[in-house]
């Protein structure tokens, strides 16, 4: 990370549900000692920022305010949650005209402030949004991620853990490709502490593997229609994943997450942003982790990449 940073600073940009949840997660995660929270609505960036000051005292002295982009300068990571909320019966690819749209007023914003820190996209649709920021910002790739699905890989290991009764930290296993609705679970590669998932699967009393394969991704991928169809909104998921890539960040841990991130030619996918597994550390991306895929999920794969970029080809970026 270069220098005039602040690593114990954070901006958050959108103070909608996920990023008022994702502020909220960050106070209580201890990584920083000081956040400013922006919005269009100023009162509303005001709002949050005294609600979630509150929760100082029961945490880790921080400064919380509401601010504009001037603030945003010397921020280690800058979280942007802005955009239309995904409305029930939406998919996250209805919401790219209008988030594109606001994008192009935020993302000058920060350019022509030259900040050095860490952009970190979350508002949906990520991938196509993230490609946005990229191309908008004209900044090192590496350092513009998106949260891509992150969280998807998580509500896969929950499944797979209440499905086989073990700790889902001890699952490991990726969702890749689009954060949507051609999203690829990565089976092949699945194992549960290094023995291959089949196996385990039969451990403990299950062998119809193809079925519950896709009995399982088909919940992950339609879990976030489940959560707003009853509730509207999904959010505390996604601002526990930002906190945890804000994390590993920060600690410059090299973890491996599937950031939304540029490919230039991998399995033939070129210019176009989505989820692959990657090391992330405190300049953001650093490599890619080529984890091994069968000829159907490199197949299907492709058909994400070429699903995301014709909706690229329509944009005006």
């Amino acid at each position: 990370m270069s220098e005039g940073v602040n690593l114990r600073k954070v901006a958050m940009i959108g103070c909608g549900f996920v990023g008022s949840a994702s502020a909220f997660s960050l106070m209580n995660s201890g990584l920083f000692s000081e956040m400013v929270l922006i919005d269009a609505n100023k009162a509303k960036a005001e709002g949050e920022a005294m609600d979630i000051s509150h929760g100082v005292p029961f945490g880790r002295p921080m400064q919380i305010y509401a601010g504009d982009y001037d603030d945003i300068v010397d921020a280690a990571i800058i979280i942007v949650t802005a955009g239309a909320n995904q409305k029930p019966g939406e998919t996250r690819l209805d919401l790219v005209k209008k988030n594109v749209g606001i994008f192009k007023t935020i993302m000058p914003e920060i350019k022509k402030r030259n900040c050095k820190g860490i952009i970190l996209v979350v508002a949906n649709p990520v991938d196509i949004l993230t490609y946005t920021a990229i191309k908008l910002l004209g900044f090192e790739e590496n350092r513009v991620i998106g949260s891509g699905t992150v969280l998807d890989t998580a509500r896969l290991k929950y499944e797979l853990g209440e499905h086989l009764d073990v700790d889902s930290r001890s699952i490991h296993a990726f969702i890749i490709g689009e954060h949507g609705d051609s999203e690829i679970a990565a089976w092949s590669s699945a194992n549960v502490s290094g023995i291959k998932l089949d196996d385990f699967c039969e451990m403990r009393g299950h062998f119809q593997h193809r079925e519950a394969d896709q009995e399982i991704a088909e919940r992950v991928k339609n879990s976030a229609y489940e959560i707003i169809n009853r509730k509207g909104a999904t959010y505390y998921g996604i601002a526990n994943a930002v906190r945890r890539i804000c994390e590993v960040i920060i600690r410059n841990e090299g973890s491996i997450i599937p950031i939304s991130h540029m490919m230039h030619g991998e399995y033939g996918i070129d210019d176009v942003v989505l989820s692959m597994p990657a090391v992330v550390g405190k300049d953001g991306f650093e490599t890619k982790v080529p984890i091994s895929l069968s000829e159907e999920e490199q197949e299907k794969l492709k058909e994400s990449a070429d699903t995301l970029k014709n909706i690229l080809e329509d944009l005006d970026i």
